[in-house]
């Protein structure tokens, strides 16, 4: 006769193979051996986003007329700019994809134990803030070109252009604040709590860059503003810009490999 007594009954609440702890609405990273579709969809959407967001590059190969050294980013989508509207629609494609990745990351945290983790939530809220930003900069776009026209420089200084340049600039703040909060926390998070390898190894060289290139962009405007000249504004925001998208690249595919460890 066989000694052995009928198989043990799983516990409340417990699925088969999943592990004591383990907790299968946790963001972002599988749990229990399960793999999650969202995080495949959020490495998506951020990937794209930062695809999207590099768009300025085709100034190299299109006849803009504006010198990329002096310029804003964002003169390429002016509204008296012949390719205004395919920048403008770059730049709310790409604010749109992050955003909703973004989002989309954040619900997933909240909803797990990964709420427990503050440098995680902030880091993907400031991702969040960035897309919103970014497509809300789309339908604010510039009349004109400020480093590039003296006479658009002119009725800028003396208040006589339309209310979206000041909108335009309370946007791009917001974007640039929100991808600095998600650069910099979402690094730490990578690196603190063990997650997002990729990002956790190369993360901390590109905060850095960012960093010296948000200097050198806000430094440039100050002296822009003050009447000193542009000082590579350009180069600078250009610089400023390429490397959120670089990072925006990085996260998706650190969240991507995460997905089948």
């Amino acid at each position: 006769m066989s000694t052995n007594g009928p198989p043990p009954r799983p516990r409340a609440g417990s699925t088969p193979g999943s592990t004591p702890g383990s907790t299968p609405g946790s963001a972002l990273r599988p749990s229990g051996g399960r793999t999650w579709p969202s995080a495949t969809l959020v490495a998506v959407l951020v990937g794209l986003g930062a695809a999207a967001y590099t768009a300025w590059v085709l100034e190299v190969v299109l006849s803009t007329g504006l010198n990329p050294i002096e310029t804003y980013v964002s003169e390429l989508a002016a509204r008296d700019q012949p390719l205004g509207g395919l920048f403008r629609a770059t730049d709310f494609c790409a604010g749109l994809l992050a955003f909703t990745g973004g989002l989309l990351a954040l619900m997933r945290l909240l909803r797990g134990i990964e709420s427990r983790r503050p440098w995680a939530v902030a880091g993907w809220a400031g991702v969040t803030l960035f897309g919103a930003a970014t497509a809300a900069d789309a339908w604010l776009p510039l009349s004109c070109t400020p480093t590039a026209d003296p006479v658009c420089a002119a009725r800028e200084t003396a208040g006589l252009v339309p209310a979206t340049h000041q909108a335009h600039a309370v946007s791009s703040s917001l974007a640039m604040t929100g991808a600095l909060v998600g650069i910099v926390a979402l690094t730490v998070a990578a690196r603190r709590y063990g997650r997002l390898a990729p990002l956790a190894r190369h993360g901390p060289v590109l905060v850095v860059l960012e960093l010296l290139a948000t200097a050198w962009t806000l430094t440039a405007i100050a002296l822009f503003t003050a009447g000193r000249g542009t000082w590579a504004l350009g180069a600078g925001q250009r610089l400023q810009v390429l490397l959120v998208a670089l990072w925006l690249g990085l996260l998706a595919r650190s969240v991507y490999e995460e997905r089948r460890t």
